[in-house]
């Protein structure tokens, strides 16, 4: 069994009393600025049993209102658990295919991450990486709603780096072997869900595939696909339990977090860039910036096509590429010299998906948008490694509707505090 990933005793709605489609809803960071679509979800499910009633969506999380809803979300898990809501599977991995929006199937498997074996902070060597810069102000008050909940339900998505899919490749293989667990539609255009049991037998085989495989990875074994701000959480409420108790923390389920494993090499993993939009700047004066300090040519560095942004000013654009790299990516060139500039200078930075919105947004006369290449997900771990954690906005790993939707929970305490 691996020191990093393993079984847990894993917590699923009894099927005689919740609804799957109802318990399952998107995680609680996807639709921040949507408030209709959250809006929906409530009235499709009502008062029936559903994971919605055990997270704080975080379009929320800043409302008057936000304490009393932890309140309520940390008395509906004690109440769901007195209730027998739930079946146990103890010492459990479920093999999961998502069915995406677009059709695309992703396999994963839930089992639980030691977080002795996880650092975020800047420089971590740890096998569990942040993939992207963790924004700590953004975990204070994610910690109000874990550290006195009696259950987690993870929206978590680790990468591992295994290109043959030996894995979890082995798992799929064998599911009609497996005990089927849940298999439903996913509401919202959320796709479609089935999970699996494995045995003890297919349990070992997946293990001995995995730790084959982390052992071409010695230094990174995992990297941050979705959820880095909610691992992150469940790591500093750890920390603190430790520093309260080091002995009982050492012993307590807070000291895991349950995740699905993903293989980033999987073809239902698209890898999408994040573009800048900076407005009530100078352009000219950031173009020189930029210019001077990334060494910017329109002539092609041949030992790094790649790295290349793409600036549009005016319903102008020009693509020039970086001869001072600082960084595998483009971003991690890029994204230092804006932060620096912006600390010294007025202006705005947003961070935008669509290549239309960024043209528009920067025809206005104190604007610039910047474009940047789509990331090679085959960089990931070579970069993480190299650099370290990547710049906040680096990639978007799929549609919001493909974001992990909550199923599985598991407890982290005996009781409400």
């Amino acid at each position: 069994m691996t020191d990093v990933f393993s079984p847990a005793d894993i917590l699923l709605p009894d099927p005689e009393k919740a609804d799957f489609y109802l318990w399952s809803v998107i995680a609680c960071d996807q639709f921040t600025s949507d408030p209709d679509y959250w809006t929906s979800v409530r009235q499709i499910v009502g008062d029936q049993p559903s994971a919605l009633h055990c997270i704080l969506p975080e379009i929320y999380l800043e409302e008057p209102d936000a304490e009393s809803r932890i309140t309520a979300i940390q008395e509906t898990m004690q109440n769901y658990l007195d209730q027998n809501y739930f079946k146990i599977y103890p010492d459990a991995m479920i093999y999961t295919e998502r069915i995406q929006s677009d059709g695309k199937l992703r396999a994963g498997v839930i089992g639980k991450i030691d977080l002795e074996c996880y650092d975020y902070m800047p420089g971590s060597q740890s096998p569990v990486r942040a993939t992207e810069a963790t924004v700590l102000e953004r975990i204070p008050p994610r910690m109000k709603v874990r550290e006195h909940a009696v259950l987690e339900l993870p929206h978590i998505m680790l990468l591992i780096h295994d290109p043959e899919n030996s894995a979890i490749g082995s798992c799929t293989g064998q599911k009609n072997q497996m005990q089927m667990l849940y298999d439903t539609d996913l509401m919202q255009d959320g796709g479609h869900v089935t999970g699996y049991l494995m045995n003890p037998a297919q349990q070992e085989q997946f293990t001995q595939r995995l730790t084959q495989v982390l052992e071409h990875n010695p230094g990174l074994q995992f990297a941050m696909g979705d959820g880095n701000h909610s691992l992150a959480t469940a790591k500093a409420c750890y920390e603190k339990l430790k520093q309260e108790d080091p002995e009982t923390a050492m012993q307590s389920p807070a000291r895991y977090a349950l995740v699905e494993l993903v293989n980033l090499h999987s073809d239902a993993l698209e890898f999408e860039a994040i573009h800048r939009i900076l407005t009530g700047i100078d352009p000219d004066a950031l173009i020189t910036e930029l210019t001077e300090k990334l060494e910017l040519s329109e002539m092609p560095d041949h030992d790094n096509p790649d790295l290349f942004v793409i600036l549009l000013q005016n319903q102008e654009q020009k693509k020039l590429f970086i001869h001072n790299p600082k960084a595998k990516l483009a971003v991690g060139c890029l994204q230092p010299v804006l932060d620096t500039y912006l600390k010294n200078h007025p202006g705005k930075i947003d961070y935008i998906h669509g290549v239309e919105t960024v043209r528009k947004l920067s025809a206005k006369p104190d604007a610039l948008g910047i474009l940047l290449p789509d990331m090679d997900k085959n960089l990931l771990f070579p970069s993480v490694a190299q650099d370290g954690a990547l710049p906040r906005k680096t990639f978007s790993m799929g549609h919001a509707q493909d974001k992990r939707y909550y199923m599985e929970s598991r407890k982290i305490r005996k009781k409400i505090k």
